[in-house]
């Protein structure tokens, strides 16, 4: 059986984290570990998360809760904090808010590993959008190839962050990169799957919803500022002609 870390970063979230936990909580998979890592929160994350880990360790399910609270540098720093400490085999993020989709969905992805000698690099599925309440929206509007490489990102991020599993040991040895403040996270995630290319290592295809995705997370609201450093990571990437192109398609296709 594989571990899975399950990786919250938080400051403030008291009004969204505690479904988040309740989900976590609720899954069937026994070999779970899930870091919360917070900024210091002024409001009542802290006690969500304190009240959570205690009714996990009574739960007795083989799931373990580990907190941390300091100050950092944003959220990717954060982020970065987590990928040092994680101890599972795969790491995935999940924001406050988010949820998983059923009770059995790390279960169901731990199964896609398969029997392969060498884990895959990386396990990714779909998304749905959901509201402050968790009621479904829509599917997310970018859909995950069957297969995919590095480059499938040309045609944006077509894997949500919270719906991408990456294998813990190459996820550390590409930490997020902070000059980013919005879009690190798909840099990160080009990165990943370039060292998996390098490594001749599988990106699997979950083929199931894996994520319920609170609309309006940070990119959303810093849109402007997200899209101008996507299209740096974008130039870094895949070269600013390539870039300047697919650009001109988005805003044909629109």
């Amino acid at each position: 059986m594989i571990k899975i870390s399950v990786i919250t970063c938080t400051y403030n979230a008291a009004r969204e984290l505690q479904r988040t936990v309740d989900s976590v909580l609720e899954q069937s998979y026994a070999k779970v570990e899930h870091l919360i890592i917070d900024g210091q929160s002024k409001d009542a994350t802290l006690d969500i998360a304190r009240r959570y880990k205690n009714e996990s360790d009574e739960a007795g399910q083989g799931h373990e809760v580990v907190l941390l609270s300091e100050s950092d540098n944003g959220l990717y720093d954060a982020m970065n904090k987590a990928l040092r400490m994680a101890t599972g085999d795969y790491l995935v993020y999940l924001n406050a808010g988010d949820i998983f989709p059923s009770e059995n969905t790390l279960e169901m992805v731990a199964d896609s590993v398969g029997e392969d000698e060498t884990l895959p690099a990386v396990l990714y599925g779909d998304t749905d959008i959901v509201d402050d309440e968790g009621r479904f929206l829509r599917h997310r509007r970018l859909a995950p190839p069957k297969h995919l490489t590095w480059r499938s990102f040309r045609q944006g991020m077509l894997v949500c962050h919270q719906a991408f599993y990456a294998r813990t040991d190459i996820a550390r040895q590409n930490p997020y990169d902070l000059t980013y403040r919005f879009s690190a996270d798909v840099d990160w995630c080009i990165r990943v799957m370039k060292e998996a290319e390098r490594q001749n290592l599988a990106l699997r295809y979950v083929n199931e919803v894996v994520c319920h995705y609170l609309d309006g997370g940070m990119t959303v609201k810093n849109h402007r500022a997200s899209l101008k450093e996507r299209f740096h990571i974008m130039c870094r990437h895949y070269g600013w002609l390539s870039t300047i192109i697919m650009h001109a398609w988005f805003a044909i296709r629109k």
